[in-house]
């Protein structure tokens, strides 16, 4: 469960590597996988790791952006009976429109993401869970 003052890791390429939650987005007081958050960019990715889009680095520190999420280290059970939990919180910065804000995304997202309509940060992820 992603609450105010979390610490997630951000995925995808935008620029962003560690974001805080500031306000889940809705009239509920904690997160789950696919739902939508605030956040404000607290680091920056270095030029080394972004690579060949060193400059074209779409957020910075401060910022504040919308985000998904996409693991959580809470357990969580899927409708199936079975229970998936991930090492680490993590999510993907979003428009105000719900477009991903990055081009790619750098590991493995939930399934539970395709029943919230989030089908364009599925098929931008190398795998789903």
């Amino acid at each position: 469960m992603i609450q105010l003052k979390s610490m997630l890791n951000c995925i995808d390429n935008s620029g962003a590597a560690i974001v805080e939650c500031v306000m889940v987005v809705g009239l509920q007081r904690a997160a789950k996988i696919g739902d939508r958050i605030v956040v404000v960019v607290q680091e920056q990715r270095n030029s080394a790791d972004v690579g060949a889009m060193s400059s074209a680095n779409k957020v910075k520190r401060g910022d504040v952006r919308h985000a998904v999420i996409v693991r959580t280290k809470q357990m969580s059970q899927r409708r199936d009976g079975s229970v998936v939990k991930f090492d680490d919180n993590a999510c993907v910065l979003v428009s105000k429109s719900g477009d991903p804000i990055g081009s790619r995304i750098n590991g493995v997202v939930a399934t539970e993401l395709r029943r919230k309509k989030w089908s364009k940060i599925l098929s931008m992820a190398p795998m789903q869970v």
